[in-house]
C-alpha cells in the first residue's frame, strides 16, 4: 500500500509541473505518405502559418538545427530546436527554447497510416508554462491551439 501511495504521489506532483495541451489529433482522407511528404517540409513554416512571417536558421536544417520564427507583426520571435526527425516512423519532434512563456516545451508530429487512403495526424505539446505580465497560461494554450490548427488546415489543402 506504500510504493501505490508514493506512486500516485509522484505521479501528481509530475503532473502538475508539466502541463500538457491535448493532443490534436486529425484525420485526412489522404495518403499518410502524402501528408508526411508535406510535414517533413515543416522547416518553412512561414509558408503554413499565418503567425510566422520568415524563418531563419542556424546550423543545419534538421535534427539539432535551430531556426527562429519572425510573428506576422515583425515584432516578436521565437526560437526552435530540432530534436528528432524520421521517415520510417513519420515523427518531427522540436523544442521551444526561446521566445514564449514556457519552458521545456517539447512538440512532436506523428502521422499514423490508417490505411485505405487515410491518415491521421497527432500533434502533441508538452511545458512547463512561465508566468508574466504580457499573456495568460489561458491565452498562451490558446495561441498554441490556433496555430496548429491553421497549420494542420493548410496541410490538408496541400494534400487534397
Amino acid at each position: 500500500m506504500k510504493k501505490v501511495t508514493i506512486l500516485f504521489i509522484l505521479l501528481i506532483s509530475a503532473t502538475t509541473m508539466l502541463q500538457a495541451q491535448t493532443p490534436l489529433v486529425t484525420e485526412i482522407e489522404s495518403s499518410a505518405d502524402k501528408v508526411w511528404e508535406q510535414i517533413r517540409k515543416m522547416d518553412n513554416i512561414d509558408e503554413l502559418s499565418s503567425f510566422v512571417s520568415k524563418v531563419q536558421w542556424k546550423g543545419p536544417k534538421g535534427i539539432g538545427g535551430e531556426r527562429v520564427c519572425t510573428s506576422a507583426d515583425g515584432n516578436g520571435y521565437f526560437k526552435e530546436k530540432i530534436t528528432g526527425f524520421d521517415d520510417k516512423t513519420r515523427t518531427y519532434s522540436y523544442q521551444v527554447i526561446e521566445g514564449v512563456p514556457a519552458k521545456n516545451m517539447n512538440n512532436m508530429i506523428k502521422v499514423v497510416d490508417l490505411g485505405f487512403n487515410k491518415s491521421m495526424i497527432v500533434w502533441t505539446s508538452n511545458y512547463e508554462f512561465v508566468e508574466n505580465p504580457n499573456m495568460t497560461k489561458e491565452q498562451f494554450d490558446g495561441f498554441i491551439t490556433s496555430a496548429r490548427v491553421e497549420m494542420v488546415e493548410n496541410i490538408i489543402k496541400l494534400v487534397k
